[in-house]
């Protein structure tokens, strides 16, 4: 009896021990040491890695603001600041970018363990492809300036010569690093790397804004001259004028014409920059590199296409109608009717393909992709920001013709196409944003489909052409003929095989082509047809602003409303973001077009 009683309780105690150890790793796992300590460096890591950004960010705020401060001295008082002082000050901050590129393309990225990641969705081709274009024509804008200034050294000072030198030095340097180094995630000096970052975006913030407010002060210029000369015909007043010698017009001509490129280029730069510094200490897991990078087919579009190139045929006629008529002293009423009746016909169009392109992003079974991804943020981010450039443009236009006489012809066009931009812009921003965040499909099976059906609808064409040749090989029957009569036979059934070779490969393609578009499902074809089509006509609607077509200024009717300098101030800031929305759009609209 005693043995069972003690038995009893020390199968219960060997019970609760059994369970004690589990219970104690579920409850109290916090308190192991191990655990502390991971958790504390993980901690420690991200307090570290926040500290860093504040430290960077607080760093090229304290810069933007100083040039700011600068360059709007020498806006509204030129004789404490001249541009000389503001090209001083960036110059030398250009030189401090200069010297950490070269750090860090010769010391930083090349120590043990640097690059242990890269950002795929970081740096695409076409970002890249955009940093070279524009980089190489802000090249060529500032030889343009180096010859011009050299040509005038007699009336211009000796910074004009310099500014550009370094920026040319500034230009390559960082194209080059760009190119390079943009999908890094580099995981050594953290701290330094970020404040080199922050220091290059805000030179190219400075540049831009230098250059926007030297592109607003030349049109305001221009313009002013031309009201002179409508009053007093043919009077120069200005003693540090262009000579009468080609080279000098080829300049001056170049230099204007090349003036936009350089906004676009610091703005792509500051993009890819940020994307760098979001990456810095960065770490990727495996689940977060794609297996197959998506590439750009034409194949499965046909009237995208189509009607994506009739609209740049088209405005590209609107447009150089538009230059010739408005670079006259007095602009006619009919250019102005003509080039706001063409947005008038393509901004629905556009609009009504985001909305259907919407709509079937709302059918489709597709999942979202919702993985971390700096890129695809920024994207998002510069999208909302640049469009309002033209909504804000396009707002303060409605109250201006509403307030005066919105019956006029020219102003109910104006105001139509103020509401239809307004429209069009968030409609392709909501199509665009939401199809950036779609996850690819891979159509692998439907290739290899198209592959094997091509190759069943074509069975006999070896046989086609070999019994061809036969045919036309053999000699004629009968008596013998000249020499050159034979010659002339064999010459013409060459040319007919020829002739029958050529047929049957563009048969071939184009059969190829015909069934890689008929197996593509419905919702991916009008993805397809929609981006292709919003991407051309993105493209046409960013060259018209970009090479001279300004009608919101050109017509007068905002800027006699608001004032010559409040409306000035308002195409100053919301124009060059219009360019860059479209220029953007292009690439957001891309990457739908090969996700979809």
């Amino acid at each position: 009896m005693s043995d069972k009683k003690v038995s009893r309780p020390c199968h219960h105690c060997k019970s609760r021990s059994a369970s004690a150890p589990t219970d104690t790793s579920k409850i109290h796992y916090e308190k192991f040491w191990l655990y502390r300590h991971c958790s504390s460096v993980q901690q420690r890591d991200r307090q570290a890695q926040k500290a860093g950004q504040l430290f960077s960010g607080l760093l090229a705020m304290n810069v933007v603001f100083l040039g700011s401060a600068f360059i709007s001295s020498m806006i509204f008082n030129k004789v404490a600041i001249t541009l000389a002082d503001v090209w001083i000050l960036l110059s030398i901050l250009k030189v401090l970018c200069l010297f950490w590129i070269i750090y860090y393309l010769l010391g930083t990225s090349r120590q043990p363990h640097a690059v242990l990641y890269r950002d795929s969705h970081a740096g695409a081709i076409w970002i890249r492809g955009s940093v070279l274009l524009f980089g190489s024509c802000s090249i060529l804008l500032n030889v343009f300036h180096i010859g011009y200034s050299t040509i005038l050294i007699h009336c211009k000072s000796r910074v004009e010569i310099l500014f550009p030198s370094i920026g040319i030095l500034f230009i390559c340097t960082q194209a080059y690093f760009l190119w390079h180094q943009s999908k890094d995630c580099i995981q050594v000096q953290h701290n330094f790397t970020r404040c080199g970052l922050m220091l290059t975006i805000a030179t190219n913030l400075l540049l831009w804004l230098l250059a926007v407010t030297n592109d607003t002060l030349h049109m305001e210029i221009e313009s002013q001259l031309r009201e002179v000369e409508q009053r007093f015909a043919g009077n120069e007043t200005t003693s540090c004028t262009c000579p009468n010698t080609t080279i000098c017009k080829v300049f001056q001509k170049g230099y204007i014409l090349l003036y936009p490129f350089n906004t676009e280029y610091c703005l792509i730069c500051c993009s890819v920059l940020y994307v760098m510094w979001k990456n810095v200490g960065r770490h990727i897991s495996h689940h977060h590199i794609p297996h197959t990078k998506p590439k750009f087919k034409l194949q499965g579009v046909v009237f995208g296409p189509l009607l994506g190139t009739s609209a740049i045929i088209i405005g590209a006629c609107v447009f150089m109608m538009y230059q010739i008529q408005a670079t006259s002293l007095v602009p006619s009423r009919q250019v102005f009717v003509i080039y706001y009746s063409y947005y008038i016909v393509l901004l629905p169009l556009m609009s009504v393909g985001a909305v259907i392109g919407t709509i079937i992003h709302a059918l489709e079974k597709k999942e979202l992709d919702t993985l971390k991804n700096p890129t695809r943020s920024l994207d998002v981010v510069l999208l909302m920001g640049a469009a309002l450039g033209q909504i804000g443009m396009s707002y303060f236009s409605i109250v201006a013709l509403v307030a005066t006489d919105p019956r006029d012809l020219l102003n109910s066009l104006n105001l139509s196409y103020s509401v239809l931009l307004i429209f069009q812009n968030i409609t392709q921003n909501v199509f665009v944003i939401d199809g950036l965040h779609r996850r690819r499909v891979v159509a692998e099976n439907e290739a290899k489909h198209a592959r094997h059906t091509v190759g069943a609808e074509l069975p006999g064409e070896e046989d086609t052409t070999l019994s061809s040749k036969q045919e036309y090989s053999q000699p004629p029957p009968g008596k013998e003929e000249d020499t050159k009569e034979e010659q002339n036979h064999e010459a013409h059934s060459q040319r007919r095989v020829s002739v029958l070779e050529l047929g049957q490969e563009i048969r071939k393609a184009s059969l190829s082509y015909i069934h890689t578009y008929s197996h593509l499902s419905w919702k991916r074809r009008v993805l397809r047809e929609i981006s292709f089509f919003l991407i051309l006509c993105n493209i046409i609607l960013w060259v018209m602003p970009t090479f001279g077509a300004h009608p919101i200024f050109e017509n007068g009717m905002e800027r006699s409303f608001y004032g010559y300098s409040t409306w000035f101030v308002i195409v100053n800031f919301g124009l060059p973001l219009g360019v860059f929305y479209r220029m953007h759009s292009v690439g957001g609209l891309l990457e739908v077009y090969v996700t979809a």
